[in-house]
């Protein structure tokens, strides 16, 4: 993807949600769309959880695990520093991106899967 800058951008989930309990899905995206923007420069993200009281997990998915459909897990581990969450916290954001890992995985080797039997253009 490219060459990682030395630039490492802060986001803080609280400021960039605009609440400090983060359990609706389009306030996980507004967090996605920074990260994306980061990542799409080849930038180091730390993502802050400072002052959040509250995170579920189709937050996440949202802000977190959709990040795997577009980007290499390893950029995204390598890139992606989580700061100040709690334990219990971390333990869901853990399991989201199993998931989000595992399925995005099977998601491809099923659309791979389908298209060589149906024939096809492959996607870019």
């Amino acid at each position: 993807m490219g060459i990682l800058t030395e630039e490492r951008v802060k986001i803080n989930v609280f400021e960039t949600a605009g609440e400090n309990c983060c359990v609706a899905a389009c306030d996980g995206q507004k967090v996605y769309d920074r990260i994306t923007a980061a990542l799409c420069e080849n930038k180091a993200i730390e993502l802050s959880f400072a002052e959040t009281s509250e995170l579920t997990p189709a937050f996440l998915n949202s802000a977190i695990g959709q990040l795997y459909g577009c980007f290499p897990a390893e950029q995204i581990e390598s890139n992606l520093l989580f700061t100040d969450i709690s334990e219990e916290d971390e333990i869901i954001l853990k399991r989201v991106i199993e998931r989000a890992k595992t399925y995005f995985e099977h998601a491809y080797t099923c659309r791979k899967a389908l298209k060589d039997v149906l024939g096809g253009e492959e996607d870019a």
